[in-house]
């Protein structure tokens, strides 16, 4: 077992470290809302449906039939199921190996490469378009995993609640700027509309590479007790890793079970994200200015909300406030159903209440999830975590391209994403915390 090596690391190195850890999620937020959440799915799907000829018809994709209307959330389906490949592989590579800052920099540079590349998705070019979001997002994720395993390394169980809550409300900083400058180019550049929309996919790959050189420069790799002299011996070392951890799972019976229920809900959440935009645009034909706008304000008040939610987790319990937000997300997907056509007011309302639960539901579950797993597998275990992460919804992709596949209905589909929150606040409910970080070998802190 690879375990890291105990340093004495002194505040002012932590707290510089920190600094530096938030910096990757400002730089890789602009993926998540200028390409996921607003562009990339209206954007990917009237391609598809100039292809087909029409938004009921179907086009060919990796030999598949597929319904127009349904290609952007198939295409988020192979990418969630190549991550779910990826990521463990990449989480214990890092994990075997320490050499956590080459594979971020790896990762992230590979989807900031494909993403500067839907500069060139034009026309009918909608298969281009979907090879390179599978290679971004699978990209993305794998990233995530290791940026998510420098947490435990870099900040204590009693202080992790706010560092990961601003890391993520930093992370909307980001996403938020880079989509107030798209949406002055969209808007006010006088650019046709096509290659205002490209311009902007591209400029989230650009904004990506840029700022991920400020963790690069200040996270370090610690030691590990064990290290494989060639890349061969440690990617087959990672794979042996990668099954003890698979198997270990059967020792942390609550650990899991916290992993099953954060896997549901989150599904639940990053499908809602990632399918705003096209529900908007498709469904309740609001122009675009409207959900660009709308998105913006998510983007402001959500890193309020983070934060809020992180302070409220302090004073009421974690497992609580995130119980209560899971609550809220599922009146959202209800009330999104009988939103009415063009009703812009409605739309900005339900908006509002997305960014108060949303970067606080997700950070506190990151944190949770840090101390219920065991010390020296953070990047194996977190890329299981991170099977329904930023971008990754492979349950909720698949329900969504399953009804509309069927039914061809847009409500009906955000519909079946109650389930989703439902059933992970029950999993959630009956969780007992505290025993599953004594297990795994941590110390409880006093607000779980």
């Amino acid at each position: 077992m690879s375990t890291p090596l105990v340093t004495d690391e002194s505040p002012k190195a932590r707290k510089r470290e920190q600094r530096g850890w938030y910096w990757y999620d400002f730089a890789n937020s602009g993926f998540q809302t200028t390409v996921i959440t607003v562009f990339l799915g209206p954007y990917l799907t009237s391609l598809a449906e100039r292809a087909a000829g029409g938004a009921d018809g179907f086009v060919g994709f990796l030999g598949f039939d597929v319904r127009a209307k349904a290609y952007f959330s198939a295409v988020v389906t192979v990418s969630v199921v190549l991550q779910i490949i990826i990521m463990p592989i990449a989480g214990a590579l890092a994990d075997h190996t320490g050499r956590k800052r080459e594979l971020l920099t790896l990762f992230a540079y590979l989807g900031a490469t494909a993403t500067l590349g839907f500069y060139f998705v034009a026309g009918d070019a909608y298969v281009l378009g979907g090879v390179l979001f599978i290679v971004a997002n699978t990209s993305f994720g794998a990233a995530m995993v290791v940026y998510n395993s420098f947490l435990p390394q870099i900040a204590g169980p009693e202080e992790r609640d706010a560092v990961s809550s601003r890391g993520w409300g930093f992370g909307y900083l980001g996403g938020f700027a880079l989509l107030a400058i798209n949406l002055a180019l969209y808007l006010g550049s006088g650019i046709e509309e096509g290659l205002a929309v490209r311009i902007s996919l591209a400029s989230a790959g650009l904004w990506w590479a840029v700022f991920t050189v400020i963790p690069l420069l200040r996270l370090r790799n610690r030691p590990v007790a064990a290290h494989d002299a060639t890349p061969a011996r440690a990617v087959a070392g990672s794979f042996r890793q990668l099954g003890r951890t698979l198997a270990d799972l059967r020792r942390y019976p609550r650990s899991l079970l916290f992993l099953l229920a954060y896997l549901i809900y989150n599904d639940g959440v990053q499908t809602v994200i990632s399918f705003s935009a096209t529900y908007a645009d498709q469904e309740l034909g609001l122009d675009k200015t409207t959900q660009i706008s709308a998105i913006l304000m998510v983007q402001f008040f959500a890193f309020g909300g983070a934060l809020l939610l992180g302070r409220l987790a302090v004073r009421y319990g974690t497992k609580r406030t995130v119980l209560v937000s899971l609550v809220l997300w599922t009146a959202v997907v209800a009330v999104a159903y009988f939103l009415q056509k063009g009703a812009a007011v409605q739309f900005y309302a339900i908006a509002f209440l997305i960014a108060i639960v949303m970067g606080g539901t997700q950070a506190l579950s990151r944190s949770l999830y840090s101390l219920v797993i065991p010390a020296g597998k953070e990047a194996e275990y977190f890329s299981l975590f991170e099977v329904s992460d930023k971008g990754s919804a492979f349950l909720g992709s698949l329900t969504l391209t399953l009804a509309l596949q069927l039914t061809s209905s847009y409500r009906t589909a955000i519909l079946s994403l109650v389930v989703f929150f439902v059933a992970g606040f029950v999993l959630l409910l009956v969780t007992n915390l505290p025993r599953a970080i004594r297990e795994a070998g941590n110390q409880v802190p006093s607000h779980i």
